[in-house]
């Protein structure tokens, strides 16, 4: 096989273990962040009464739900979730909440890469056992990913509150001020917990799991 391909069946396998595996974190950072400022005037919910009340209410496979958990819409699948959307919003909809979108991944990417990279060179590598490289990767891995999570979570937040309400806020300005008006500046840190456990956790678990398939299929990451 050639090295390009095997470099992206390393990529296309642990980035799919990862995202799997940490699936119900996403689920509750988005829960979290449409959730009203007060829930039944008992004040604000914490991620883990979300967690609960998911499991209670929808079982615990409704953690893995890939589709809006706001349970304002209630698509059935993906190929139903796609269909509605184009019928209402037509194909304007398809890219709601992309200029946001753009504004989390691409800083998170290179902010990420750059704190692993750095981080990777400070660690003797050389004298370390090969055995406790993965642990080193993973340690790696996570200290990145949490600077990384912190610096892109406003627009996370922007980010699902335009894709969730697109007939609300057709502008990003319009996002934002709504969140700072009804939440203060903590509204664009909200899921920030469960979204910074996710992408830390799934980009150091897709990094390890890569790095250490790169090198038994002989390849140098």
């Amino acid at each position: 096989m050639h090295p390009v391909l095997k470099a992206f069946v390393c990529g296309s396998i642990s980035g799919t273990c990862s995202t799997l595996l940490f699936q119900p974190l996403d689920l509750l950072k988005t829960r979290l962040q449409t959730l009203q400022p007060a829930v039944g005037g008992s004040g604000r919910a914490g991620m883990v009464t979300v967690l609960f009340r998911v499991v209670r209410t929808e079982s615990l496979l409704g953690l893995w739900k890939g589709v809006s958990p706001s349970g304002r819409f209630g698509y059935g699948s993906v190929y139903g979730a796609l269909r509605s959307i184009y019928q209402t919003e037509g194909a304007r909809g398809m890219f709601s909440g992309l200029t946001a979108t753009l504004l989390r991944d691409a800083p998170f990417s290179g902010i990420y890469l750059m704190f692993y990279t750095q981080t990777k060179k400070l660690t003797p590598q050389d004298q370390l056992d090969p055995v406790l490289m993965p642990v080193v990767n993973f340690g790696c891995g996570i200290f990145a990913g949490i600077l990384a999570s912190l610096a892109t979570q406003p627009a996370d937040v922007i980010k699902t509150h335009m894709q969730l309400s697109p007939e609300k806020y057709r502008r990003t300005s319009q996002a934002i001020a709504f969140i700072y008006k009804d939440f203060g500046l903590v509204g664009f840190f909200r899921g920030g917990v469960p979204r910074a456990l996710r992408r830390t956790l799934m980009a150091a678990m897709a990094w390890t799991v890569y790095e250490q398939m790169m090198e038994k299929m002989g390849l140098k990451s």
